[in-house]
Parts: C-alpha cells; sequence; structure tokens
C-alpha cells in the first residue's frame, strides 16, 4: 500500500483550540491516521505529523493549512523558532512503495492548489525546490516573515505558486518533499560524555576541526578553519550524558536511511567504539521507524550469518530487535514503533484469527466473500513456497542450490504478504461499490456524480481481483521453481503450492467476470478481460503441469 508521511509546521504552540481546530481538519479526511501533534510554548510552534495515502494526504495537508490560514494571524505572531508562515513548512515524506518523485509531484499539487485556492505563496523547497539554492530551506527563510514585504517586491523571490503580494495574516508557505529522519541512539558502558563525542564526531557528516599534533586547529590560507570529513553523509550526531540511563549515548539524526542505514552505522561505531576498550551495549530508536528500515537491517543480519531471509516480516523485525540491541532501554513494540504497524487497520481482515475469519465468511454478509477467499489461497501458495526453500536452505546434499532456494524464499514471502494485503483490498473494494450505489440521485447532477461513482467503484472491484490474479500467476511460476530444486521430503508442499496457486487465480477471475456487467467502458472491458483470460490460462497450464511432475517424483519415492 502507498503511503506517505507528512510532517506540517504551524506557527502556534500555546493556544490549544487551535491546534485542536487543525488537527481535526486533517483528520477528517478519510484514511488519514494523526501520529502526533508536539506543541512548544517557546517556540510557539507546533509539530504535526500524519499519515496516509497520497492523494488522501494532500486532501489533509490543504485542510490543515486552511484552517491555520483561518485562525492564525502571523502579525501578532512571535516566538523562539525561525517562521516565515501560518503554516511554515509541509514536506512530503516517502514510507511505503513512494518515490522521491512521486512526493515532489504531490508537493507541487498541494503547492499550485494553496495558491489558486487559498491566495497564498507559496515556495518548494529540499528535492521539490524549483532552484537549487531553494533546497535549503533555510535560503528560503532567511529574514523569516519580517522579510517577505520586501521579497514580494523582488522578481528573484517570485513564487512558485499564488500571487507574488504579501500576505500580512498567513505570511507564506513552503511545501516540500524529503527523507524519512530517523532519530537513533547509540548507548555505551561510559559515563563519559567525551568519549561518546568524540565517535560522534568521526561518524557524523560534517566531521571534526583538523588539528596538528599540538591540538592546535589548522586553517586554509584564507584563515578558514579546515575540517575532517566524518564518515556517513546524511548523519547528525553528539555525544551526550543521559542521566536517566546513567550512561553517555551517541545521539543521531539519520536524514536518508536508504543512504546511510542505522545498523551500518551502528557496526562502526561498535569498531570504533572496541578501539577505545568502550562496550556498545544496545541502541535506542525515538520515534517511529519505516518497516523497509528495519527489513534491511534484519537481511543485513541474516546474511552475515549465512541464513534464509525467507522469514515473516514479524521475525525479521526480531531479527533487527535483537542484534541492534533495540530493547536495551526498555521494551521495543513493533506495533508502536513501526509506522505501517501503527497505523494498521484495527478491524483488518487479515488481523482475523483463522476460525474467525471462517466464521465471518460463513454468515449472510456478503463480504469477506470468493475474492478474499482467493487472496487467502495465493498467500497459501507463497507461503508454502516459502516453506520449502526454508526447508531446502542449508541442508546437506542441496548446496549447489543454496542460494536460489534462499531467494525463493524470500520471494515466497513477498508473494505471500501481497496477498494477503489483498484479501481487505477486496472487501474494501466490494463496500466502495455499496457505498456508491446509496449515493443521492435526486437531481441530474447528483445522478451525473452517483453514475461515475459506481462506474469507478466498479472498475475498482475488478482491479482488486485482478492484482490477486497476478499474485497467482507468479506464485504458481515459484511453485514451479522450487518443486524443480526443493527438498524431495517437501515435494507435496511445492504441489500443494501450485494447487493454491491455481484455485486462487480461478476464484479471482470467476470475480472479475461477474463484475464486468456493470462497466460501461467497452474497451477497458476487452482489455481487462483479455488480460485475465491470459493469466488464468497460463497459470492453470503450470499449475496442471507442476501437480503431474509432483506426483511422478513421488511415485518414483515409494
Amino acid at each position: 500500500m502507498k503511503l506517505v508521511e507528512c510532517v506540517p509546521n504551524f506557527s502556534e504552540g500555546r493556544d490549544k483550540k487551535i491546534l485542536d481546530a487543525i488537527a481535526a481538519a486533517i483528520t477528517s479526511v478519510k484514511n488519514i491516521t494523526m501520529l502526533d501533534v508536539d506543541p512548544g510554548a517557546d517556540t510557539n510552534r507546533t509539530v504535526v505529523t500524519f499519515v496516509g495515502p497520497p492523494e488522501a494526504a494532500v486532501e489533509a495537508a490543504f485542510r490543515g493549512i486552511a484552517k491555520a490560514a483561518e485562525l492564525i494571524d502571523m502579525s501578532k505572531h512571535s516566538g523562539a523558532h525561525a517562521r516565515h508562515g501560518a503554516t511554515d513548512v509541509c514536506p512530503f515524506v516517502p514510507v511505503s512503495e513512494m518515490t522521491m518523485d512521486e512526493c515532489v509531484e504531490l508537493a507541487r499539487k498541494l503547492g499550485r492548489r494553496v495558491g489558486d485556492e487559498l491566495g497564498i505563496p507559496v515556495y518548494l523547497y529540499e528535492h521539490a525546490a524549483s532552484k537549487p539554492e531553494w533546497s535549503n530551506l533555510a535560503v528560503v527563510r532567511k529574514g523569516e516573515y519580517e522579510a517577505l514585504p520586501a521579497k514580494m517586491k523582488d522578481p528573484q523571490w517570485k513564487p512558485d505558486f499564488g500571487p507574488q503580494v504579501f500576505n500580512a495574516k498567513s505570511g507564506v508557505v513552503t511545501i516540500g518533499a524529503r527523507e524519512f529522519l530517523i532519530a537513533y541512539n547509540i548507548n555505551l558502558n561510559t559515563r563519559d560524555k567525551k568519549k561518546a563525542h568524540d565517535i560522534a564526531l568521526s561518524i557524523r557528516e560534517s566531521g571534526r576541526f583538523e588539528r596538528d599534533s599540538k591540538g592546535k586547529v589548522k586553517r586554509d590560507a584564507n584563515g578558514e578553519k579546515l575540517r575532517v570529513q566524518g564518515l556517513f553523509t546524511n548523519c547528525k550526531a553528539v555525544g551526550w550524558f543521559i542521566d536517566e540511563y546513567m550512561r553517555a549515548q551517541i545521539s543521531m539524526n539519520l536524514t536518508n536511511f536508504k543512504i546511510t542505514p542505522p545498523h551500518i552505522v551502528l557496526e562502526k561505531v561498535r569498531d570504533l567504539a572496541a578501539q577505545s576498550g568502550i562496550q556498545v551495549t544496545g541502541s535506542e530508536l525515538v520515534g517511529l521507524i519505516p518497516k523497509e528500515a528495519m527489513i534491511l537491517a534484519a537481511t543485513y543480519y541474516l546474511e552475515r550469518l549465512g541464513e534464509s531471509c525467507g522469514l515473516p516480516e514479524r521475525m525479521l523485525m526480531e531479527t533487527t530487535i535483537q542484534s541492534m540491541g533495540l530493547n536495551d532501554l526498555g521494551p521495543f513494540d513493533l506495533d508502536e514503533k513501526i509506522i505501517e504497524y501503527a497505523i494498521a487497520r484495527k478491524d483488518a481482515l487479515v488481523a482475523m484469527k483463522i476460525n474467525d475469519f471462517a466464521d465471518e465468511l460463513s454468515t449472510d454478509s456478503p463480504a469477506p466473500g470468493g475474492g478474499s477467499v482467493a487472496a487467502l489461497c495465493a498467500a497459501l501458495s507463497g507461503g508454502l513456497s516459502a516453506m520449502v526453500g526454508n526447508l531446502t536452505a542449508g541442508k546437506k546434499g542441496y548446496e549447489g542450490v543454496d542460494a536460489e532456494v534462499k531467494q525463493i524464499a524470500v520471494e515466497g514471502q513477498g508473494i505471500k504478504d501481497r496477498a494477503l494485503a489483498a484479501i481487505d483490498s477486496d472487501t474494501d473494494a466490494f463496500y466502495e461499490m455499496m457505498d456508491a450505489a446509496r449515493l443521492p440521485k435526486k437531481t441530474e447532477a447528483d445522478k451525473a456524480a452517483r453514475n461515475a461513482a459506481i462506474q469507478q467503484s466498479t472498475k475498482n472491484a475488478i482491479l482488486a481481483p485482478l492484482e490477486t490474479l497476478q499474485i497467482a500467476w507468479e506464485g504458481v511460476q515459484l511453485a514451479e521453481r522450487i518443486a524443480a530444486v526443493g527438498n524431495a521430503n517437501a515435494l507435496s508442499d511445492a504441489g500443494v503450492a501450485a494447487i493454491n496457486a491455481c484455485a486462487a487465480a480461478k476464484g479471482a477471475h470467476l470475480n472479475i467476470q461477474i463484475n464486468m456487467s456493470g462497466v460501461d467502458d467497452e474497451a477497458w472491458k476487452r482489455d481487462i478481460s483479455a488480460k485475465a483470460d491470459g493469466l488464468l490460462k497460463q497459470t492453470e497450464d503450470v499449475a496442471v503441469a507442476v501437480e503431474h511432475t509432483v506426483r511422478q517424483k513421488i511415485a518414483a519415492q515409494a
């Protein structure tokens, strides 16, 4: 599922009624989850963090900016933090299945709307910046609110969107796209702050001042202090002593975990600390972290161990927790610390116990139905292929296929997870159709809007099982691969994986067919039907071949 984080900063940190109104405006958008509202009285500024699907995030951000423009008067604002607008900054951050380019497009879309509909000047910054120098927020915000009257008369400061007119009440909004920031601390078995800070100087991007043999800072020909570059880019670090824990820590902000992941920094700190006789006792995550970062760490440690990475997500997470000592200072709750888990729906079908799901399935409720069951079959297929891969990895006699079966296990887990998500997607699509059918139809405009909603929701109800059908096709191919090289003692499981993939494909295909009559777009119907028919035929053919091969091999072993 595509998820984006949005972190608008509002120039109000003292009036709870205003902050509550802004938060309510944001959360009034469907599928938006509020993660944090952090006000500061001294700074007179509040940082809001919420997560949701891309389009919902743009809508929520717009409503928050509009409410702030209504309630905050910048001409009367004062505070310790730099600021130049009622909504000072509003960055989009990719969390799950989102690229930075997509977040840049969200920033532009929001900026255009704020400029056009609210009449507020908008500048784009960081990855969304229209000028290289504007990628730095400090440059865009130079002079703060008080500099805006002059900027609005300077052609060099023409906003990216909105009028170049001084808006005394709202100021300007700076909208951007940036990477996820991970606040991460490494715990040491020393109380010496200086030792912790010395390591921090070695790892942080800005490094340390270069010194001569006498400890004096070196300077260049212009008298500027020379610096030794730190080991990691996208890393800000400092050493400090924490009274609560009675130990020193290296405290970091990692501004791009895809370039500088926490686990790689940790391993380097372990090396540096050991050179000074210091022991790293563990580490601490402040705030939340994307699932991807945890899985990257788990993959790193499992590969170092020579073990299979084709494990369920939560087992991968536990590997990361143990390897990085994330529970050193207290329990590490996955459902609170992992963004995707923290915002997961509590009523999701996929979270049900098997007996509860089967019971719900058996009632007179129309959903969940055959589409969700088809997705479940696809998940079982991927899980079985992963299992056979894991049962083969590291086993005597299978050394020649070890790398291949480990990769199959990883792919099987991916198929399983995508199919599990499809269980709820299929049911959600059905309820979307029901909601569309209940829309008003009193006027001609109502009827047109209702028909458009029905058409779109019906297409979505077809695309959901089409995704399951695609997953089933990938699943049966994986079953074919593991049946050919997997552990002979698990041959039957590979066969069952193929059979379940075929059942998933057939079930998904039926759900596609039954909804086709509700679509008016004949060209779209032909295109989707041809694709679905082709996927079904391919899946059936491979499933039959795999089952036949497995039965022959089992018979030969008898």
